[in-house]
């Protein structure tokens, strides 16, 4: 029971800080410090990437409509639109597909450590705060996601790459990078949803690929329990971003990451 527990605090987790620009994986981490699961360290290394899938799951419930190709509803444009959609979004997808096949024991090895998770989270807080700020009152010029050029997803999906560094925030990386390119808030926020799902599968698929399936059945209910509480609480979470990144900037959460890697600093050296 003390394990299912922690795993719902996991899903929990994952859920809210998948989609915001905090750094799931490095709250995962950060949080396996102090929690630890009861497990075994192949399993817990495939916990913490097919939980995420969960949440993936929850963009493609929300937004199943418009990922949707194949609608009744849809006119032959809409659905042309859709196509073109998918593709721009598997455009985005090529640059950390390569590069997160090539580093993947590199990133798992060396950069899996609290050093850089608390770098990282400072480093790009600092960068949201000062980004925000140059970007304050400048006009965008991408304002719907079929105004999206495949070269725009090639950009966001160059600012992914960043993403593979522990503690530096997928939805974060590519949101600001499409706000750098000049893509409105909330289409940028969108679009680095779906890119996630190709992404996620994948590093999911390669996970099961690497650590194959000879687990226990507590082990698989904590891998049930943990994806299916990611979901219910990305649900919620991703309607309050969409919402928020209307009319809201990064700065809070630029300044959320600062704080807490100062504190994280604080409490591993007495740890």
């Amino acid at each position: 029971m003390l394990d299912i527990f922690k795993t719902i605090l996991f899903g929990i987790l994952e859920g809210i800080t998948e989609w915001l620009p905090i750094s799931s994986t490095g709250h995962l981490l950060l949080l396996d410090q102090f929690l630890k699961l009861n497990v075994s360290n192949s399993f817990k290394e495939l916990f913490m990437v097919v939980i995420q899938l969960g949440a993936i799951l929850a963009v493609i419930v929300l937004y199943f409509s418009t990922l949707n190709p194949f609608s009744f509803k849809k006119n032959s444009k809409e659905k042309k639109d859709t196509y073109s959609l998918w593709l721009k979004v598997i455009v985005a997808t090529i640059p950390a597909a390569i590069f997160g096949f090539m580093l993947d024991n590199i990133i798992g090895k060396y950069l899996s450590i609290w050093q850089v998770i608390v770098a990282a989270l400072f480093v790009y807080g600092v960068l949201y705060v000062i980004i925000e700020k140059k970007r304050e009152g400048v006009k965008m010029r991408v304002l719907t996601l079929n105004d999206m050029s495949y070269k725009d997803a090639f950009i966001m999906g160059l600012f992914q790459i960043l993403a593979l560094v522990p503690g530096t925030s997928r939805s974060g990386s590519t949101i600001l990078g499409g706000i750098i390119n000049g893509i409105d808030r909330p289409v940028a926020a969108k679009f680095s949803f779906f890119m996630a799902i190709p992404v996620m599968f994948g590093a999911s698929l390669l996970k099961l690929i690497k650590l194959g399936f000879n687990y226990n059945s507590q082990e698989y209910v904590i891998l049930f329990i943990g994806s299916i509480v990611s979901f219910l609480v990305s649900l919620l979470v991703i309607k309050s971003l969409v919402s928020y990144v209307r009319n809201h900037d990064f700065s809070v959460f630029g300044w959320y990451r600062i704080i807490l890697s100062i504190v994280l600093v604080f409490v591993f050296l007495i740890k």
